[in-house]
């Protein structure tokens, strides 16, 4: 086959070239889609994978809450934002569904708790005040348990007490809860040591129970025979001691407290453990009461026992160790006698000496030995008076140097102790026999004779009286005359003297000392200086001795 030589109508068509096939490739124009969607892709990646953890807390009301807004917060830290509130199906609370960062999932467990915290002002405690600028928050207090848990439902008030505080929590039984609430002290010898967590009725409705926290260390301090009581307001008490006004504190004054006590003179006792039940007495002097075990005793008294009332307590040299528990009266129809039966519980333990409470719980015979020895020494039981304001009597016990011998009769029901006559009724006895004394006396006569005397005394003064009055008017005008005339003699002697030293001077200074007329000059100053003198006595005289004048001079005694 032979080409066929171009011709000029096809000479302008360019010849057909062939092509080898080319590989796959991508336009530039489709390199921005990609790279945007491989950027979206791993975005929303990431966004999955960074998304928190989805909970729902439940509570009664959303006051406070706002969706996108409020945080979650443990230890003041971010962990959460609130994503949506919504009503229940029941309309009977709010739920509220927040998302939890990935790093708090551990936080998420079954005792978890949650409470909106706004400001408050619950008692003497006011928290929450920073919330007024920076909105109200749902607090976290993580719990200790190892159970995951995605729905909860919230406090309606913080917690008392958070879980990573140190210390342990019991129960305490009441009959009657009076002031106590939420966060009232618990006081350890006036020292705050913890708090009221809470209160709750009983399923029966027939008392309180209160749990409580005593924080790490003072928790060590409760014991198994601690004992618990309310110390709310002011405990008044009017007893044979006085009047008496005990408080804890000024909070436990208006919002109530408790207070804690280990009794010192009971035998050392071991930790309680965290969750014991105590019971909480009114008042501490019931406290102290129960705090041990009681021995019961019978006294019996032939004395009035007027101001001695039940509860008034035995007292031992100051030291509180009994109490009376009932008073009776027997009356014996063959002799004209009285008897005042006393029943009293008395506290062994308290009689212990120091080694015994140091070691094991003495067993009841050892108590019953101790109180035999001392009553075979003179222990006895009497009345004795607490006060004399308010005529309060209360039981004492004290060894007596003129008891007769005596012993305790276990065999009776309750056991009889031996007892001795107060000094009340001593002092009565001897009272009585002093008015019947006086009344022997002859009150009469010698209430006539005075009243003689009397008037015999008044007699001789009015005698005495009318003598003075004489003698005032007869020798007081005559003694003022003579005293008078004495004076004027007196003036007129010493004008006389002036009279003889100015005359003395002048001869003086003409005479010479050596002659006659010198010497005879002194004689006659010697007899002048004597007349001075006689005049002197006279006048002396005179002035003690003035009815002289009218009597003359006594003559002196031989």
């Amino acid at each position: 086959m032979t080409d066929t030589p171009p011709t000029p109508e096809n000479s302008e068509i360019p010849d057909a070239v062939t092509e080898h096939k080319r590989r796959f490739s991508v336009q530039l124009v489709w390199i921005i889609p990609m790279v945007a969607a491989i950027i979206g892709l791993s975005l929303a990646v990431k966004t999955f994978i960074d998304r928190g953890h989805v909970i729902t807390i439940t509570f009664k009301t959303g006051e406070g809450m706002e969706a996108g807004k409020t945080k979650l917060k443990y230890k003041d830290v971010q962990i959460g934002e609130v994503k949506s509130l919504a009503i229940s199906k029941d309309r009977s609370h709010v739920v509220v569904t927040a998302e939890v960062s990935n790093d708090a999932r551990g936080l998420l467990v079954k005792d978890t708790r949650f409470w909106v915290v706004r400001a408050r002002i619950s008692g003497g405690n006011i928290s929450g005040l920073g919330t007024l600028i920076g909105g109200s928050y749902i607090g976290v207090d993580a719990g200790s348990s190892t159970d995951r848990q995605d729905d909860f439902i919230g406090l309606e008030a913080p917690p008392a007490v958070s879980m990573d505080v140190p210390g342990r929590q019991f129960a305490l039984h009441t009959p009657d809860g009076g002031s106590l609430d939420t966060n009232s002290p618990i006081f350890l010898r006036r020292i705050q040591v913890g708090q009221v967590i809470s209160t709750a009725l009983d399923p029966d409705g027939k008392g309180v129970t209160v749990k409580i926290f005593i924080r790490a260390p003072f928790d060590q301090y409760v014991k198994t025979n601690s004992v618990f009581w309310q110390a709310s307001g002011i405990d008044l008490t009017l007893n044979a001691s006085g009047v008496k006004i005990n408080t804890e504190s000024m909070v436990s004054i208006l919002l109530g407290g408790i207070a804690l006590q280990t009794p010192e003179l009971s035998p050392p006792a071991p930790p309680a453990a965290s969750g014991a039940v105590f019971p909480l007495f009114a008042t501490r002097d019931e406290a102290l009461k129960h705090e041990q075990t009681a021995e019961p005793l019978l006294l019996l008294f032939h004395e009035s026992v007027r101001g001695l009332a039940v509860g008034a307590p035995v007292d031992l040299h100051g030291v509180t160790v009994g109490e009376v528990t009932k008073i009776g009266v027997a009356v014996d129809a063959t002799r004209p006698d009285i008897t005042i039966p006393v029943e009293i519980q008395l506290y062994p333990e308290r009689l212990s000496t120091r080694s015994s409470r140091k070691s094991a719980p003495a067993r009841p015979g050892d108590y019953h030995q101790l109180l035999d020895t001392l009553v075979a020494h003179g222990f006895r039981a009497e009345i004795k008076s607490g006060s004399l304001l308010t005529g309060q009597l209360y039981i004492g016990l004290d060894f007596s140097a003129k008891a007769r011998p005596a012993q305790i009769l276990w065999n009776s029901r309750p056991p009889q102790f031996p007892t001795v006559p107060g000094s009340m009724g001593q002092l009565q006895k001897n009272l009585m026999q002093i008015v019947q004394r006086i009344e022997k006396l002859p009150l009469g006569d010698l209430a006539n004779d005075a009243g003689k005397s009397i008037r015999s005394l008044d007699a001789t003064l009015q005698s005495a009286d009318k003598l003075l009055k004489s003698l005032d008017a007869t020798l007081i005008p005559e003694a003022r005359s003579v005293l008078v005339e004495a004076r004027h003699s007196i003036e007129d002697v010493r004008k006389t003297l002036g009279d003889a030293r100015t005359t003395l001077g002048g001869a003086n200074q003409v005479l010479s000392n050596e002659g006659p007329m010198q010497l005879d000059l002194r004689d006659t100053l010697r007899e002048v200086s004597r007349a001075a003198q006689s005049l002197r006595v006279l006048s002396d005289y005179l002035e003690q001795h003035p009815e002289s004048l009218i009597r003359g001079k006594k003559e002196d005694k031989p």
